[in-house]
């Protein structure tokens, strides 16, 4: 078996042939088409390294998805280990061998083109005006202070320099911290032939198509784990068709706000950097609605109000679990992105690290297998961009 349990690890995930990213939408019937989702969700990468793990420790993988093996660092499928994916981004690794991350525009960024110029503004926190009524339960509301209406720009990634920058409260910069979504891959068509599981054979007329996400070199993902000893390298199966990629031990310094300051100021922005599955739909866990009518965060020592939230349409999160050999339940998600503003903080910088490390599970976890999988993480920003 592997050694001790080592802290955080990064591994650096590049594919070697196409990628089938699969979402939520059944395909396979005569016509239909499968998208794929880039990036996949944090589970596709999770179940993975776990995959990587058992092989490279010798475990018998039929007997460890029947509950007959006890895994040191993974325990079993219906009750997770130490084991806990913190992170998975896509990233960009450079000539010299380093790694630099690349993620999604959070949901309070606003991208817009006037000509041929890009420019980068954010919404704001502000009491309504006097006399407008919403459905909302907080007491401010998310506003982009503009004086010409303009068409977000779509398609757009944070690099990791414009990402630090961002979390320290700064606008990143339009012109070199943005990346196009065309500098990072490819989306190749193909087609699919229905068969008979019976007989094996091809069945009149089932044709489907399935994009495939073809990457361009030097792009793959970072994966960040805790509380597993991992190979320094090796090959995975990956997504759909368990298409190959490498895997290699990479040094990565984890852009972070100064937590210091943000419990010097009293407040700060939450930035959902995994799919949320909450118990209150877009209400982190650990929030509650209190006497005062507000809504208070009350986790790992750290207590907060709720003042204002951007949260995109909430997106299905689903997947295929392959010890039961069936779909995963479908879950309601807030998405990668969704911003959370706090005020009045009461909390010291080791707690605020502490609950970052953890993400948004009580102690007691709501669901250990999506815990370890990577979903409910987050990162702490200063409370403005300016």
């Amino acid at each position: 078996m592997s050694a001790a349990t080592p802290d955080l690890q990064h591994r650096y995930i590049e594919p070697l042939d196409v990628l089938f990213l699969r979402g939520n939408k059944l395909f396979g019937d005569p016509g239909s088409h499968g998208e794929s989702l880039v990036p996949p969700w944090p589970s596709a990468a999770a179940g993975a390294l776990r995959s990587q793990v058992l092989a490279h420790d010798g475990v018998d993988l039929r007997a460890f998805a029947q509950g007959d093996v006890d895994h040191p660092s993974l325990g079993r499928p219906t009750a997770p280990g130490s084991f806990a994916l913190t992170a998975f981004t896509l990233a960009r690794q450079a000539a010299g061998g380093s790694v630099h991350t690349l993620h999604a525009l959070p949901a309070d960024l606003v991208v817009t083109k006037n000509k041929a110029a890009l420019s980068i503004q954010s919404l704001r926190p502000k009491p309504p005006s006097h006399g407008l009524q919403s459905s909302g339960s907080l007491v401010q509301v998310p506003v982009l202070p503009e004086a010409v209406r303009r068409k977000a720009e779509t398609g757009l990634w944070l690099t990791q320099a414009g990402w630090q920058s961002y979390l320290s409260g700064q606008l990143p910069n339009p012109t070199t911290d943005l990346v196009d979504t065309r500098e990072l891959w490819t989306i190749d068509s193909r087609v699919g032939i229905g068969m008979d599981a019976g007989t094996r054979s091809v069945e009149e007329g089932k044709l489907f198509t399935a994009q495939a996400v073809a990457f361009k070199p030097g792009i793959g993902f970072v994966a960040s784990v805790r509380g597993a000893p991992l190979p320094a390298q090796g090959t995975l199966r990956l997504g759909g068709d368990g298409r190959a990629a490498s895997s290699q031990r990479v040094a990565h310094q984890t852009p972070q706000a100064d937590l210091h300051a943000i419990a010097a100021q009293g407040r700060c922005r939450v930035v959902l950097t995994t799919p949320g599955l909450f118990t209150q739909g877009w209400l982190p866990n650990g929030f509650a609605q209190q006497s005062d009518g507000h809504h208070w965060l009350v986790l790992h020592g750290v207590r907060a109000r709720l003042v204002c939230a951007t949260v995109p349409r909430a997106e299905t999160i689903s997947g295929w679990d392959l010890a039961r050999w069936q779909p995963k339940a479908a879950l309601r998600a807030a998405p990668t992105g969704s911003v959370y503003w706090l005020d009045q903080l009461q909390a010291t910088p080791e707690a605020l690290g502490k609950l970052a490390e953890s993400g948004f599970w009580s102690d007691a976890c709501e669901d250990t297998q999506r815990r370890a999988e990577g979903f409910n993480r987050f990162a702490l920003a200063a409370y403005d961009c300016a």
